[in-house]
């Protein structure tokens, strides 16, 4: 008889203690005509309105169950449905405060006092914290803690409409790579169109890049120039402008698109020679000159979201640069995203 009892008494406190934790009682009074999603910790999730509420079951009615009873003690949370238009497929829509990132840019929503969240990718860590409804800040890295970013944006309106602005800010240093010589920084502005579950961003700002390092310009000799070696530092600036998009195409999945396109300008040198018919010889000379470039950024990808906790993004993301400098190369990533 005690055998039994004991197990007993140790279900009653484990499921009064998981509904407390889900933001309910066993005396929790439900509103008529409203809908919740209720999750079980298997991750099985129900969604209709709430009938009766007992010491140890729940009713619900469900659209596509009919009347169903579920034990407190196998519910992990219990959450009143504000907006149906959360419900796609029979299906809840988690939001999250990953919804404002794309893949690298962000969107003017603002993240709500205390929705922090971390994002992991095959590059490095990051970390954003919400210091109010419309300020966050934000620390970027790599996997070896160099280089470093901060980051910070403020957004001008409340979420609730759907034309939305924000402006931030990029600040970076090369940290211990190259003895904290090199920086760098873009400062934006952005619109955003929607709402967290379909909208798209323009963004347009200034980016500059100093490398820290310098590059030895050759000494030229002939028989009327002399011009000794010197220092090119290498520096990069430019405006930047972008196009992103977030839509739904599934009650777990989003389309992610993320651009960005620059045009870009830092200092070249080359060397003139002429020949002087006089000395059968030839003079030599240095021009440095601007060289500019064009760099296109393209990231589209996947993002699955079971709940508003966590995700995970897949992007198909490549870079190519015209003008004077030619070059293009993939950049894959894939990025998990926490809520904390």
């Amino acid at each position: 008889m005690m055998k039994s009892f004991i197990p007993a008494i140790l279900i009653s406190f484990v499921s009064v203690t998981l509904l407390a934790q889900s933001g309910g009682d066993s005396n929790l009074e439900f509103t008529k005509g409203k809908q919740y999603v209720i999750t079980r910790h298997d991750g099985v999730e129900y969604i209709g309105e709430i009938l009766n509420d007992d010491s140890h079951d729940i009713l619900i009615q469900s659209k596509t169950l009919g009347n169903l009873y579920i034990p407190k003690y196998e519910i992990k949370s219990i959450i009143e449905i504000v907006d149906e238009k959360m419900i796609v497929n029979n299906e809840y829509l988690s939001s999250g405060p990953f919804t404002t990132r794309y893949s690298f840019t962000t969107n003017a929503l603002p993240i709500k006092k205390g929705e922090n969240y971390g994002m992991l990718n095959i590059y490095g860590p990051e970390a954003h914290l919400a210091l109010t409804d419309n300020l966050n800040i934000g620390l970027m890295t790599t996997w070896i803690a160099s280089p470093i970013v901060l980051a910070a944006k403020y957004s001008l309106k409340k979420e609730a409409s759907n034309v939305n602005f924000s402006f931030g800010s990029l600040l970076g240093t090369s940290g211990y790579l190259n003895s904290f010589k090199g920086y760098g920084g873009l400062q934006w502005f952005n619109v955003t169109l929607g709402d967290r579950q379909r909208n798209i961003t323009l963004s347009g700002g200034y980016a500059y890049l100093q490398l820290g390092n310098t590059e030895m310009a050759p000494g030229v000799y002939g028989p009327y120039h002399q011009e000794p070696p010197y220092e090119l530092l290498k520096t990069i600036h430019g405006p930047i402008f972008s196009v992103a998009s977030i839509f739904r195409i599934g009650a777990k999945a989003s389309f992610v698109f993320d651009s960005m396109i620059g045009y870009f300008s830092f200092e070249k040198t080359d060397i003139e020679d002429n020949y002087i018919p006089s000395l059968d010889d030839y003079s030599y000379t240095v021009i440095r000159y601007d060289a500019y470039a064009t760099a296109l950024f393209l990231m589209p990808g996947i993002r699955f979201q079971n709940t508003d906790r966590r995700a995970l993004q897949i992007c198909v993301a490549g870079v190519s640069t015209f003008g004077d400098l030619n070059e293009s190369f993939p950049i894959p990533m894939i990025s998990w995203f926490y809520k904390f």
